[in-house]
């Protein structure tokens, strides 16, 4: 059985949704600061609220940076990025350009990436994370491999399958491409659709160490109520 403190910690606790504005977000702060997430990731406007609700807690604060089409211009990516982290951020889940990725240009959605890296080491002084969003619900299982190779080599620190916006959710198999594509030394977030206690063990025994959910509290619960 799944210890929770454990499954807690793989659990990027989530509220993106464009209705939640910050009277509902700090009452969902306040619900998820005990139980000792990963992060608590959240809209870019509601990262100062996150930073203040989360100090001195072991759960980080973590935004969106070109949510979720990921086809804003280069400099503006990284310079959200860099606010981000001024705000209080410590880890950015970036979406890479797909349309650019779809027609082939491997080499600017390398430089897209490496540039909100680099924009987010120079604000952190290294300690900051970049997740790269792959957005695999528009690629094929080849390309999930050749997005996932161009973001490692581009930096980034976790590869990601979704926005929870786009086309359809995580899969164990993007899981399990992306695992094979980045080897032992490179994160994997599973996000989009894990809802349930089954849907988070399934995602990480193939291979994620990390959970992207707005169901976190229910699937700890839930998880709580087995023992």
């Amino acid at each position: 059985m799944m210890d929770v403190a454990k499954l807690a910690s793989a659990i990027d606790q989530t509220l993106l949704k464009p209705t939640a504005g910050f009277a509902e977000a700090a009452e969902w702060m306040d619900a998820s600061r005990g139980r000792e997430f990963a992060a608590l990731c959240v809209s870019p406007f509601l990262v100062p609220l996150a930073a203040q609700k989360l100090a001195g807690s072991g759960t980080v604060v973590c935004s969106v940076c070109g949510f979720p089409l990921g086809y804003m211009n280069t400099e503006t990516k990284a310079e959200e990025a860099r606010l981000l982290l001024d705000l209080g951020c410590s880890e950015i889940d970036m979406v890479l350009n797909i349309a650019a990725f779809l027609e082939g240009e491997d080499l600017f959605v390398e430089d897209d990436i490496r540039a909100v890296v680099d924009s987010v080491a120079r604000s952190s002084g290294g300690s900051g994370l970049v997740k790269v969003i792959l957005e695999t619900g528009y690629m094929s299982e080849a390309e999930v491999d050749r997005a996932s190779r161009i973001s490692v080599a581009a930096g980034a620190h976790y590869i990601k399958t979704s926005s929870g916006f786009g086309p359809r959710g995580a899969s164990v198999r993007d899981v399990e491409i992306i695992r094979a594509a980045v080897g032992p030394d490179v994160g994997v977030k599973a996000a989009g659709g894990i809802r349930d206690v089954e849907g988070a063990l399934e995602m990480l025994a193939a291979g994620a160490d990390r959970l992207g959910s707005s169901s976190g509290l229910e699937i700890l619960e839930a998880l709580e109520h087995r023992r």
